[in-house]
């Protein structure tokens, strides 16, 4: 992790509290701190640094992560087609990272990526932002766009059919930055941030991905800056009672204050009409891009993802 950050950086765990993070460098290689630990100031909770990996999340959001599908070879298999087929020459690869980054202006400042996966978008802002942050609770998708940041290559092995995979080289195009890039192992419900802080920020098919997607959205609010900020938004909206409770979803259910389709709700809530997301945000655009996923070389899922773009 970037020594820089340490200055951006609060206990997650003190939530809404803010209180500052204090470091322990065990050992460094220039500006990177490899090994190590930050340590709340308040509850004394520690978070390590282990092989340049900052781990920045609640312990709560620790134990269901240790379960979880995003840390099997298929599903890395499948992000890392999503995001960079095009570059592996795949004729089936999506557009879709292009098409979302082509929504985001050039911006001076932070811009943070939440729920970035295997880091497409992260990389692509990385030449419209003076600095970009990919955060995801996924330590599999966080160690994989972070070794693509340091050597700008990768062997992916992607499947193929049963247990046959296929090796291919992945590269990173000359133009983009990865100086002005960092990876962090965290909760999109509870960013480990000061408030105000991002110029630009995006939450790319994540809200229907947690438990409390309210929250997601909150936490977005509070790390962005009160002026002169962008946001994107984008989901397919494939509630699941199994990610979250129905009384949590902000759409596709007949009752409640998030009745309705999901993408008019958020709407009225960057609109500020629910007094939730404060100050509101000016709605520039919204439409839809269509998004693709690769299980193995014969199966691929196609969805449609409703975005919003929003500034103030």
């Amino acid at each position: 992790m970037k020594k820089m950050l340490i200055g951006i950086l609060i206990c997650p765990s003190c939530l809404p509290e803010e209180h500052r993070l204090r470091e322990n460098i065990v050992k460094r290689e220039k500006d990177d701190i490899i090994e190590g630990c930050l340590t709340c100031e308040r509850c004394g909770k520690t978070y390590l640094i282990q092989d340049g990996i900052a781990f920045l999340e609640p312990e709560n959001s620790k134990e269901k992560r240790l379960d979880s599908r995003y840390e099997t070879f298929p599903v890395l298999s499948s992000y890392l087609w999503s995001h960079y087929g095009d570059f592996l020459q795949d004729p089936e690869a999506s557009a879709a990272y292009i098409q979302w980054a082509g929504l985001m202006r050039g911006n001076s400042g932070f811009c943070l990526d939440i729920g970035s996966a295997v880091g497409r978008f992260t990389f692509e802002m990385s030449q419209k932002s003076d600095f970009v942050i990919g955060i995801d609770n996924s330590v599999s998708f966080i160690r994989t766009a972070r070794g693509l940041m340091l050597s700008r290559q990768k062997q992916v092995l992607l499947s193929q059919e049963g247990l046959l995979t296929r090796e291919v080289m992945l590269h990173l195009p000359d133009e983009w930055h990865t100086g002005n890039v960092e990876f962090i192992v965290g909760d999109a419900q509870a960013l480990p941030f000061r408030s105000g802080f991002f110029s630009a920020l995006a939450s790319l098919n994540v809200i229907d991905k947690v438990p409390f997607p309210i929250k997601h959205l909150t936490e977005m609010n509070r790390v962005a800056k009160q002026m002169e900020v962008q946001f994107l938004f984008s989901d397919p909206f494939s509630w699941s009672k199994e990610v979250a409770k129905e009384e949590n979803w902000l759409g596709g259910k007949e009752n409640g204050m998030y009745s309705g389709r999901g993408m008019e709700n958020i709407i009225d809530l960057l609109r500020g009409e629910k007094g939730q997301l404060l100050p509101e945000w000016k709605i520039e655009q919204h439409g839809n891009v269509w998004w693709k996923i690769r299980t193995h070389a014969n199966h691929f899922e196609l969805i449609r993802s409703c975005f919003v773009k929003a500034a103030r």
